[in-house]
């Protein structure tokens, strides 16, 4: 460093008390040192005669009155002062470059080209005035407020955090990214697995075509829509019954015909007997009971139509036509025939009653059944398709509905019934039942599978025995006792009548091996001796036939 750099390079005095130079390049004298007073431009005082001029080098006289002189750009006491250069003492200097903003050591300092001391970076924003007693103005050398500028240094420390924080924010989006195209990519394959596989159940269905639907139609898994109708005549008390079934799924309909022989048992007494008994003695309710525990169906309502309303709703359709395969006698000896045998012919009211109830002599009831088949059906081919005015027809006969089915119930189920009838979908069948009254085996299971959807629980594996009891004895008590000692034994009773002549010893038969422990069982039920029991052909519509003879004690 040169004299001209050092304005206190030939001060001796000056030299030993200085410390060392501020980041402004002022010098920072030791704390034990005398106070050093300053021009307005900041340039040291010199209080001793020895001092000298730091820009001319010539002795400065010692002045008058030394007092303190204030910095003009500083805002700090003179004790703050003290106690910042008094702090500045131990802490480590720095070197850096000049001007930004970092101190430098002493012996470090670079100069201007023409001498000068360099110009500091951080300066007060405006001048002030000189204190009294100050040097006369600078020249153009010296140093003028305008060139003095604060420099507002970067927080390289919060750059450096933002910077952190951005690739910590960067690195974790890419992550979950990263997880969430991972995820994308399970769900799509899922949805193609889906798509591939509904196709691949689409192809296997639509390949079956209509014979694989209609396989799984007949599987059992149809809704159908049962009702039991009852035709009871007003003079004699006979009666005939059919289920009229409306296959929805299908989109088939069927009147089943029954036989009044075929064998039900009542809830009522566990008491067995015939359908034809049922309608006159139990009433419909029962009746419908004892059918749907028989067939396994699902009845859900009854119809009794007395032949009065059956010929008032062949008047209100306007008239029937059917194929007649016999000729109906008047109601008088002399009168012409009610109804003509032939095909298409026209029936009115009266005539559609004849002909349904209509049965010869000898004649098997299954014929007459079939002609009430005959009327039903052709009554459903001029009936409405449309329910409302169905239910206005079904209510015009003024009939007092059963509880189990609403005129507007029965209105609906006849418009579709009318549908399918008028589309050709209709048939008609008569229900196979033996002579005794037993189901007509394969046959009649086959058919109730098909039109009901049910299975015939009579011959269901467990069901109570059937014990069928003729009283022989000559005493129409004797029924009676028998019957309530079988029904208290769990058994289920049948009537099997009685005959013209009793007989003196009382019998008990069966037709099926499985069966010979539960006739014995009855024997001793019914106090019989154990040689009464014997194979036989018994009865078909009952597990165990019982002849009660005058040897019957009751």
């Amino acid at each position: 460093m040169n004299d001209r750099q050092d304005p206190y390079a030939h001060d001796p005095y000056a030299q030993a008390q200085v410390f060392g130079y501020d980041a402004y390049g002022q010098p920072v004298y030791r704390p034990d040192a005398p106070e050093r007073v300053y021009d307005a431009y900041g340039q040291p005082l010199q209080q001793q005669t020895h001092g000298y001029d730091p820009y001319t080098a010539q002795p400065q006289p010692q002045p008058q009155q030394p007092q303190t002189a204030y910095d003009p750009y500083a805002t700090q006491t003179q004790q703050t002062q003290q106690t910042q250069q008094a702090q500045q003492e131990w802490i480590p200097r720095q070197t850096g470059p000049v001007g930004q903003g970092e101190p430098v050591g002493q012996g470090e300092r670079e100069g201007t080209a023409d001498g000068r001391i360099p110009e500091p970076r951080l300066a007060a924003d405006s001048a002030a005035d000189p204190a009294p007693g100050s040097a006369p103005e600078a020249d153009a050398d010296a140093y003028r407020t305008e060139q003095f500028s604060f420099i507002e240094e970067p927080d390289e420390g919060s750059e450096d955090v933002i910077d952190w924080l951005k690739f910590s924010e960067s690195r974790t989006e890419r992550r979950d990214e990263r997880k969430r195209k991972g995820r994308n990519r399970v769900v799509a394959l899922a949805v193609v697995l889906v798509l591939a596989l509904g196709g691949g159940i689409g192809w296997f269905l639509l390949s079956g075509g209509e014979e694989k639907k209609s396989t799984a139609a007949a599987a059992g898994a149809q809704k159908r829509d049962v009702i039991v109708v009852h035709l009871r005549q007003t003079q004699g008390g006979d009666s005939s019954t059919a289920l009229l079934v409306d296959n929805e799924t299908s989109k088939k309909a069927t009147t089943l015909l029954l036989p009044n022989s075929l064998g039900l048992t009542t809830k009522e007494g566990g008491t067995a007997t015939t359908l034809g008994k049922a309608v006159q003695d139990a009433g419909t309710g029962a009746t419908r009971d004892a059918l749907n525990t028989l067939l396994g169906a699902d009845i859900k309502g009854s119809w009794r139509l007395d032949t009065p309303y059956l010929e008032n709703l062949v008047e209100l359709v306007g008239g029937i036509t059917v194929d007649t395969d016999a000729t109906v006698p008047g109601a008088k000896q002399g009168d012409g025939p009610l109804v003509e045998q032939g095909k298409g012919k026209t029936l009115g009211g009266r005539a559609a009653v004849g002909y349904a109830t209509y049965r010869a002599t000898g004649e098997d009831q299954g014929r007459q059944l079939a002609r009430f088949g005959q009327v039903m059906q052709a009554v459903l081919r001029k009936m409405s398709t449309d329910p409302q005015a169905a239910t206005t027809t079904v209510d015009s006969l003024a009939q007092i509905p059963d509880p189990s089915l609403s005129v507007q119930q029965l209105g609906a189920s006849l418009a579709h019934l009318a549908e399918k009838a008028k589309e050709g979908s209709y048939a008609t069948s008569v229900l196979p039942v033996k002579a005794d009254g037993a189901l007509g085996g394969q046959a009649a299971d086959t058919m109730v599978k098909d039109v009901l959807g049910g299975t015939v629980r009579a011959t269901a594996k467990g069901a109570p025995p059937r014990v069928s009891v003729k009283n022989a004895t000559g005493s129409a008590a004797a029924s009676g006792t028998a019957q309530v000692a079988l029904v208290n034994g769990g058994y289920t009773y049948v009537d099997g009548g009685a005959p013209g002549t009793a007989e003196a010893a009382s019998s008990v038969t069966y037709a099926d091996d499985a069966r010979a422990a539960e006739a014995k069982e009855v024997a001793r039920t019914l106090g019989l001796p154990e040689k009464a029991v014997r194979k036989d052909t018994g009865a078909g519509n009952a597990d165990v036939a019982v002849v009660l003879g005058k040897d019957y004690k009751g």
